[in-house]
């Protein structure tokens, strides 16, 4: 009788089930971690930690629109001031502390998106982009003219911001959510509809698909946490002004994170932001050589790596796997 020498192995199916669960167990254990350790680090480990941390959160939010959802959107600065003016105006005027006016910021972004959500959603591809882009634009120039809001130099908190090791802190949350939200909206039926809507939107309007309906979630879900975001930024630099918190450069640096990491995959925004946060820390005592060469990254990966360093990693993975 033979008796066979090889031992079940677990299939694709099950190993992927194996992955996905190590992934949720290592995140909350790695923020754990992070937390508990905060307070031996360093000004310098927090303010980077700070500003990745924000980073990261912002370009979940954009990866969610864009990379799951076919919604590339230059406004994101939109979103990022209106929750810093949202923060600083619930703070000075009604006294509300910070750990509720942030969520009440994040609020406000998801209100102006439910507010232009009808009309941006008129339009499709990059007459999208070109709109949410004339929408960032649009805002900052009302806030830049309009004295109401401080004008042209803003606002400032009218009480004295947190230490940076509660930003930390507050930072470390706020990711937290962002990332309970992105494992919800990623790994649930939702994903497989906005995807459907990503792929070909009347095709799937024709198989009982609500476009309009599942666009408009993502899209409150990705303001929402920009909001909160901006607050945050808003509460740590205790003062906004419009071309600061409405400026160009939140969006381009959110879709450089997104495009260098990995678009469209959960682990995009993070691989990317580490790689432009560690970037820019090498470079920061040449800054028109960080743009030259962040630019030049952004065309090889365009060009050779469509899905970034994460689609790399997986594509040379699979390319292994096959020869074995």
């Amino acid at each position: 009788m033979l008796v066979s020498n090889h031992e079940p192995t677990p299939s694709s199916f099950e190993l992927a089930k194996m992955s996905r669960l190590s992934a949720y167990l290592f995140l909350p254990a790695c923020l754990v971690a992070l937390a508990v350790s905060a307070p031996a680090m360093s000004d310098y480990a927090l303010e980077i930690g700070f500003r990745l941390l924000l980073l990261i959160t912002l370009a979940e939010a954009w990866n969610l629109l864009a990379g799951y959802g076919g919604l590339v959107s230059l406004g994101t600065a939109s979103f990022v001031g209106i929750g810093a003016y949202a923060l600083t105006g619930l703070m000075n005027k009604v006294g509300v502390p910070f750990y509720l006016a942030i969520p009440a910021a994040g609020m406000a972004a998801a209100l102006l998106a439910l507010t232009v959500s009808r009309a941006v959603f008129r339009l499709r591809g990059l007459y999208f982009t070109v709109g949410t882009l004339a929408l960032a634009e649009a805002l900052r120039m009302f806030m830049v003219n309009y004295s109401g809001f401080g004008g042209a130099s803003g606002l400032f908190l009218s009480v004295d911001p947190p230490g940076l090791l509660d930003l930390f802190w507050i930072a470390l949350a706020i990711f937290a959510v962002t990332s309970l939200a992105m494992t919800a909206a990623t790994s649930s039926r939702f994903s497989i509809l906005l995807r459907a809507v990503r792929d070909d939107e009347d095709a799937a309007a024709q198989i009982g698909v609500r476009p309009f309906r599942i666009k408009l979630i993502a899209f409150l879900v990705a303001s929402f946490l920009m909001g909160m975001a901006g607050a945050l930024q808003g509460l740590k630099v205790g003062a906004v002004e419009p071309y600061g918190m409405f400026g160009i450069q939140w969006t381009v640096n959110v879709l450089s994170i997104v495009i260098i990491g990995g678009q469209g995959l959960r682990a995009g925004p993070i691989v990317g932001a580490l790689f432009v946060v560690l970037l820019s820390e090498l470079l920061a005592d040449y800054p028109a050589l960080h743009l030259a060469i962040t630019g030049l990254i952004l065309i090889v990966v365009i060009r050779f790596a469509p899905k970034g360093l994460v689609g790399l990693f997986q594509r040379r993975q699979r390319a292994l796997g096959g020869t074995q």
